[in-house]
């Protein structure tokens, strides 16, 4: 996959007010490339996690057209979507998605058992650089938010990606640990010539961001 195209996209509760809308991705044409950072900032209500909804398949309320390359996906079927979600496109969940009862090593392998994509080693060592490789066997459930966020961002990246879809990925996180983890998710974006697309409210990651726009 080497673009997403959002082409007169308007959420259906966004329907009557259409014409006040002043977004720079609803009701227009934008298109996010392969190998290139975005960063998209919205206040709350204006359809962030809607945005990512509609990227990974999760919803269909809209009008207009979402493109993937050149295929509309609103006529994806399921199997098309787990190809998408398996193969082109990982996503960061806002609120994680983590399995409480399992330790946090478990939560990143858990994944990694269906891919084969990373090594154990390497898992580790990326525990270790994001400041929690004590953590390994704890439950996730017993974490801090901020330590969750960490091990959201490693269970993301042990897939093959086009590209990555990070929602607000370092909401409680220190500037420290940001850097860290912005590091580990950049270096692998690149190493697979994908692009990344980062979304906030507020505090955002520091990257050499291609493009900023407004939701």
């Amino acid at each position: 996959m080497e673009t997403i195209t959002f082409n007169s996209v308007v959420p259906q509760v966004f329907s009557s007010t259409v014409q006040q809308l002043k977004s720079e991705i609803w009701n227009t044409e934008v298109t996010f490339r392969k190998g290139q950072l975005y960063l998209i900032e919205a206040d709350s209500g204006k359809g962030k996690s809607t945005f990512c909804s509609y990227v990974v398949g999760y919803r269909r309320d809209y009008s207009g057209t979402v493109l993937f390359d050149a295929n509309d996906t609103m006529h994806y079927k399921v199997k098309d979507w787990i190809d998408v979600r398996r193969q082109h496109v990982s996503y960061l969940f806002q609120e994680l998605r983590l399995f409480p009862e399992l330790t946090a090593l478990e939560n990143v392998e858990i994944k990694n058992k269906l891919t084969g994509f990373k090594s154990r080693k390497q898992i580790i060592e990326w525990f270790d650089r994001l400041g929690i490789a004590d953590k390994l066997q704890s439950k996730v459930g017993r974490m801090s938010f901020g330590q969750q966020q960490r091990v959201a961002m490693l269970r993301a990246l042990v897939q093959p990606f086009d590209f990555i879809l990070a929602d607000e990925p370092i909401s409680h996180l220190d500037d420290t640990n940001s850097a860290a983890m912005a590091d580990i998710m950049l270096a692998e974006a690149k190493a697979q010539g994908a692009g990344v697309i980062v979304t906030s409210i507020g505090k955002h990651m520091k990257l050499e961001y291609e493009k900023t726009l407004k939701l």
